[in-house]
């Protein structure tokens, strides 16, 4: 059989699915696991259970589908962090999700010795484990992003390894070297023997004694595999993905980044992903709050009862009235980069009703993705003709008219709502022979529908307007420059 096993770690769920040759996702089998904020700001999650959700979850697939997969396929959420001892196994307290902003004040003070960090990065939340860790950070400390957790528990401990594309968004990892950066790991009192290995994104990568010795061919960041799973593996194509967050990524191919480090734009330069040791590089723009702002509606203002119920609601009106909304939630991203910005709504009248609230949260996402073209088209010097889409909001027509209309350009959406899942099996696949090469994997785009802007380019102004009042909110926060 020549199906894959694929594991897909998110923030808020995990599931497993098949891949077939013939790009299908099929058997899909989910278990929630949900993050906990104790406080706000802090954003954590029972890294035990989520281990137990994948093997579960990835069980329970493979006697669906009836037959051995060839291979497994692993994606995860990125940068959020574990720490574990490697003769029990056990984390040693929450893992941290890449949210989460407790190492704010590391931050800042490395920040006055030159050194630049964010805290939504691993580095300083490695840190965090190590002094929580105290006398026991011994040789036996294990330290990884979710992908090594991962691996760690499927191959029974055998194996502490991190391909090229979750290390190098971790903020230790040097992208023109290829490896751990010797003067990160000495600043922040982080010894290499705790961290996994580097290895390639596509190959023979291990063998998951847990899942019948399924051999392991795939090992990838969600974004990077959301990239590969849209078929952006030709230079100039690009996908944005709106979950938990919104990532836009732009396939550069085999020219290596200038820079290391975060562009004026504020985009970053990626590992999109590495075969026999050879690279392929992206760049990356990024909103912190996403689904999480239509989350908000639901769980905190009780607006919505439901999340799928935004787009009916907020169809009830042709336009907010005049309200616009900041989903900065978390601070901004790409491309301001301001942690002590927060969520705000302009314009608001005794006349505004609850679905042009609703609208407001879903256009103010919109624009924050028509930032992010922006951005990235700045960063490269490239215009990007259309943008692919894929995520939980990809199946809100609302939101993606929205974008396609304040980016002025058309919106390709994914066919599967989760291409994360999608480009896994076609990494595995392509170590075992499924797919020859990446431009068969371009050639398999085929989107479910493409949206045409509709002109409303021009309410781009008030927006940047509304963006301006809504920084510098918390200015200490703002202060944090990396």
């Amino acid at each position: 059989m020549s199906a894959i096993l694929v594991i897909d770690v998110g923030t808020s769920s995990v599931r497993a699915a098949v891949v077939s040759a013939d790009g299908r996702v099929e058997h899909v089998r989910r278990r929630p696991t949900p993050a906990a904020i104790p406080f706000p700001g802090l954003v954590e999650f029972d890294a035990a259970a989520v281990a137990t959700a994948a093997l579960d979850a990835a069980r329970e697939c493979m006697a669906a589908c009836g037959e051995r997969p060839a291979g497994l396929g692993v994606t995860t959420q990125r940068a959020s962090t574990v720490a574990w001892h490697a003769g029990t196994g056990q984390p040693l307290g929450p893992g941290l999700g890449w949210q989460d902003l407790r190492t704010v004040g590391k931050c800042l003070e490395l920040q006055t010795s030159g050194w630049r960090f964010s805290p939504s990065e691993s580095a300083t939340k490695f840190a965090w484990h190590v002094e929580q860790a105290g006398a026991t950070a011994g040789n036996d400390l294990r330290l990884g992003t979710v992908d090594s957790w991962i691996v760690w528990n499927l191959t029974a401990g055998e194996r502490h390894i991190t391909d090229a594309s979750n290390a190098g968004v971790t903020g230790l990892y040097g992208l023109s070297a290829g490896g751990w950066r010797s003067d990160a790991l000495k600043i922040l009192s982080l010894d290499p023997a705790w961290l996994p290995s580097i290895v390639d994104t596509s190959g023979d990568l291990g063998v998951a004694h847990l899942l019948d010795d399924l051999p392991l061919h795939a090992l990838v960041g969600d974004q990077q595999a959301s990239l590969i799973g849209q078929s952006c593996t030709v230079p100039g194509l690009a996908k944005a993905t709106f979950g938990t967050g919104g990532m836009l990524d732009v396939c550069l191919g085999a020219t290596p980044p200038t820079a290391e480090v975060r562009s004026d734009h504020g985009c970053f330069p990626i590992v999109a992903w590495q075969i026999d040791q050879s690279v392929a590089w992206g760049s990356e723009a990024v909103m912190l709050s996403a689904g999480t702002a239509v989350d908000w509606l639901v769980e905190d203002m009780q607006i919505l009862g439901h999340v799928s119920e935004s787009a009916t609601v907020a169809a009830a009106c042709e336009d907010t009235g005049g309200v616009i909304m900041v989903p900065a939630l978390l601070g901004l991203g790409t491309p301001h980069w301001d942690f002590g910005a927060r969520g705000a709504l302009f314009g608001l009248t005794r006349g505004t009703d609850r679905s042009q609230l609703v609208r407001a949260v879903l256009e103010g996402v919109a624009h924050s993705g028509a930032d992010l073209l922006e951005a990235t088209e700045l960063d490269t010097g490239q215009r990007i003709d259309t943008l692919r889409v894929d995520g939980g909001m990809s199946a809100n027509h609302v939101f993606v008219q929205a974008l396609a209309d304040f980016c002025a350009r058309p919106i390709e959406v994914s066919r599967e709502l989760e291409a994360t899942t999608l480009g896994a099996g076609y990494l595995a696949g392509l170590a075992l022979g499924t797919w020859t090469d990446t431009d068969q994997i371009a050639a398999a785009w085929s989107p479910k529908m493409v949206i045409e802007p509709s002109g409303r380019s021009t309410e781009r102004d008030r927006w940047r307007e509304a963006v301006a009042r809504a920084g510098r909110w918390y200015p200490e926060l703002s202060a944090i420059n990396f």
